[in-house]
């Protein structure tokens, strides 16, 4: 569909879902892969055997292993019987251990084994692999058994006085812990480029900056428990989850010498798809932990991107926010930069090229972290100001994430939100007449325009029909798209989302009964119970047209979870409604998989049998929780 401005009653739309970020994902702009990283030389002239020089695990030593891990799961977590046996076991692997981590049955066993192993065998079975660690970093199934012996650190780091050294040992487990980490850090700095570019190596690098800087990131983490190469290899997410825990003050110091290795070679890592990885985690480790050192990272990308030729448009980094590698570190930089930064970044690149960008299959992924990352009604305006026009355009093209990270801007900040709702309702062609504005809810979560979405003809330039409710109530609820969810989530925590909960409490109780068993449109549920801006009449409002869809709700997986969240913020009398609806059921409830967890939340059985008991139990669960938020709100 071509670009054209829209008439007041043009033709309706299906908006595109939005574009996927996957690798050569349909619609998303991304290329497929291109060709193949080979494996680098190693430097200096040294060489590694080859893998047939390596030991190779028989069946007699996997078929034990196998029985050693089935009996260490099923023996008690605690006691002299576990302890021993774990030892053994151990040292088992550590004779085998180079084998194993190069087996795909043995490495997955040996990862598990990793998971039960004290701090001293830990470190035995790392010192048999450290002679071969390129080799084992490199290899399909041997870096994820490196990561795995990693990933105990926290554990170990968390309870040192567990660990104690051994009569022979003469560090303690923290020094022990401590040599584990900075001696294969000395090691992957000196061949910092070879292991940062290799597509298994790369990710020993990324797990090790997480190590060393004490935290762990869940995207990282979702990578390493199903990673198969290179499927693994994603997108940051919006809002990565992180895990802290402590680290030694060594580790810090570790983490900061190891990041200045990027500045070596800033220009690889910047346009280096497999490199680039490395620097996006290192980014987001030292922002947490050493915020001063991520600010001249930062300082550095900008500083080579910003000194390269310049496009025809203007400013040279439009023409990396358009490439399919640096665009994603710019879009890392965007979110760990402070308000001052991303004020001159607009400024002196971003500023009247924001529709340009927003239009662009690779450009608009950084525009919407960019704008996910403001912060500040002194950024937020002339963004809104210049980028607001082109809203329809925008999610006609597909690129629906970029208006829901400009209404999610409007959220944070608190400005142009009546503006911003104004205009989609314009876009999605219910603003008028005002009839069909209660109609809006289910538009924004299919992103369907009114038009596509009841199913009419309507000639360009024709009056548009007045809203009909029969039409309306008689039709199913559409598929809620999950970036229609986060729509109107964020416009449900707008100061005045009167309009978004009009049209909700306009919906019959099947449409609402499909929005809440939704994976996407149950979020929507969860915002209307949250949201400050919704009082609790006006909730209400809204969720009484489930009455009598109750048992439906719980007998879903996602329904189920809201009837909990409702019935958590509930009333003595509405969880009396409830649980008279759901009683006359029980048995049905009963045999559900969820429908009996709901069951036992609502204490159903009490209900049936003892009600003046099951009252006055509900009447102390509601005075506890009056309590507590009197207290949350002090």
């Amino acid at each position: 569909m071509g670009l054209v401005p829209r008439s007041p009653h043009q033709a309706g739309r299906r908006f595109p879902a939005g574009g996927k970020r996957g690798r050569g994902a349909k619609g998303s702009g991304r290329p497929p892969p291109g060709r193949q990283r080979q494996p680098c030389p190693p430097p200096d002239g040294r060489s590694e055997p080859a893998p047939d020089a390596h030991p190779h695990l028989g069946p007699e030593a996997l078929g034990y292993f196998r029985r050693a891990l089935s009996a260490l799961k099923e023996v008690p977590e605690t006691g002299e019987e576990r302890e021993l046996m774990v030892h053994n076991v151990l040292k088992e692997v550590e004779a085998q251990a180079l084998a194993l981590a190069t087996n795909r049955a043995g490495s997955e066993m040996l990862q598990e084994l990793l998971g039960f192993s004290p701090l001293k065998p830990l470190c035995r079975v790392w010192a048999a692999l450290r002679p071969n660690l390129r080799f084992v970093a490199c290899h399909r199934c041997g870096v994820h058994v490196l990561q795995s012996a990693l990933l105990q650190l926290p554990r170990l780091l968390g309870n040192p006085a567990e660990e104690e050294a051994e009569e022979d040992g003469k560090d303690g487990p923290l020094e022990a812990l401590e040599e584990l980490g900075l001696g294969l850090a000395a090691e992957v700095c000196d061949d910092f480029l070879f292991y940062c570019g290799d597509t298994r190596g790369s990710f020993v690098v990324r797990t090790l900056l997480q190590v060393l800087g004490g935290t762990l990131l869940e995207s990282e983490r979702a990578r390493h428990r199903g990673s198969q190469l290179p499927e693994a290899q994603r997108a940051p997410s919006r809002e990565c989850k992180a895990t802290d825990f402590e680290v030694p003050e060594t580790f810090l110091n570790c983490l900061q010498d190891l990041s200045s290795c990027f500045l070596k070679d800033i220009a690889v890592f910047i346009t280096d798809k497999i490199s680039s990885f490395c620097l996006q985690v290192a980014l987001q480790i030292l922002h947490r932990k050493l915020p001063q050192f991520c600010a001249h990272l930062c300082n550095a990308v900008m500083g080579y991107l910003s000194s390269r030729n310049s496009s025809a448009d203007g400013s040279p980094l439009l023409l990396f926010l358009r490439d399919q590698t640096s665009s994603r570190l710019l879009e890392q930089v965007l979110l760990v930069s402070e308000p001052p930064r991303l004020q001159s970044l607009f400024e002196d690149h971003f500023q009247g090229q924001l529709q340009t960008l927003a239009a662009h299959p690779i450009a608009n992924f950084p525009l919407q972290r960019f704008l996910d990352a403001i912060t500040t009604p002194e950024l937020l305006s002339p963004v809104f100001e210049e980028l607001s026009p082109a809203l329809e355009a925008v999610l006609a093209q597909g690129h629906s994430g970029v208006v829901i990270a400009l209404v999610g801007a409007c959220h944070r900040v608190g400005i142009h939100q009546a503006q911003v709702l104004q205009l989609l309702l314009e876009a999605f062609h219910c603003a008028e007449p005002s009839s069909r504005q209660v109609a809006c809810v289910p538009l924004f979560a299919t992103l369907m325009t009114y038009e596509v979405y009841y199913g009419l003809a309507e000639e360009e330039g024709a009056v548009p029909a007045e809203h009909q409710v029969e039409m309306a109530t008689a039709r199913d609820l559409g598929e809620v798209t999950v970036l229609g969810s986060l729509l109107l989530q964020h416009l449900l925590h707008f100061s005045s989302p009167g309009i978004i909960l009009r049209s909700l409490g306009a919906l019959t109780g099947p449409q609402l009964l499909t929005l809440a068993q939704s994976p996407a449109g149950s979020h929507v549920l969860d915002a209307v119970l949250t949201s400050p801006s919704v009082t609790r009449k006006q909730c209400r409002r809204v969720l009484k047209t489930l009455k009598g869809q109750y048992v439906a709700l719980a007998c879903s997986r996602h329904g189920s979870r809201v009837l909990d969240a409702i019935w958590s913020g509930a009333a003595l009398g509405a969880r009396k409604e409830i649980a008279a609806e759901l009683g006359a059921r029980n048995q049905e409830l009963i045999r559900d998989p969820f429908g009996h967890h709901v069951a036992r939340n609502v204490a159903l059985t009490t209900f049936l049998k003892r009600r003046e008991a099951w009252e006055q139990q509900q009447g102390a669960v509601a005075k506890r929780r009056r309590a507590l938020n009197s207290i949350l709100e002090d």
